[in-house]
């Protein structure tokens, strides 16, 4: 549906990364082709929920659900095959970005957060309306 790259110091700290790139997606949607996931809750500075899904086998977090919302993943873009398929839609929480990390030209960045009426493309906002609800 969108694809965040997120720079918030919780995503730097359990990645071990200086971002985290998540795929939202309809959590009916994700197929695992091997192995088994164990379900890992993780602190955040929000004080939500945040529970990752991480690979049995190696510990690979695969997607994350944040808040609970079960049918919503956060799909770990750079766990799929093609690493490189799905570019950030925007880039969020780079108020925490690291001083070095640098945006390609014409990137959406935002301090925190952002307007999702006004980023989302129309269709990206059905399906999130069909899977949550209206105004969730």
């Amino acid at each position: 549906m969108f694809v965040h790259c997120c720079h918030c110091s919780d995503c730097q700290r359990q990645v071990g990364s200086a971002f985290v790139i998540n795929a939202l997606i309809e959590t009916d949607r994700v197929e695992m082709l091997q192995g088994e996931t164990v379900r890992i809750t993780m602190p955040t500075d929000s004080g939500r929920p945040h529970d990752t899904h991480r690979c049995a086998a190696c510990g690979t977090t695969i997607w994350s659900d944040y808040g609970r919302r079960e049918v919503l993943s956060f799909l770990r873009a750079t766990t799929l095959d093609d690493r490189a398929a799905l570019p950030p839609d925007v880039h969020i929480f780079t108020r925490s970005k690291l001083p070095w990390v640098r945006f390609p030209e014409g990137a959406r960045v935002f301090d925190v957060y952002y307007d999702m009426q006004a980023e989302w493309p129309p269709e990206s906002l059905a399906r999130r309306e069909a899977l949550l609800g209206p105004g969730r």
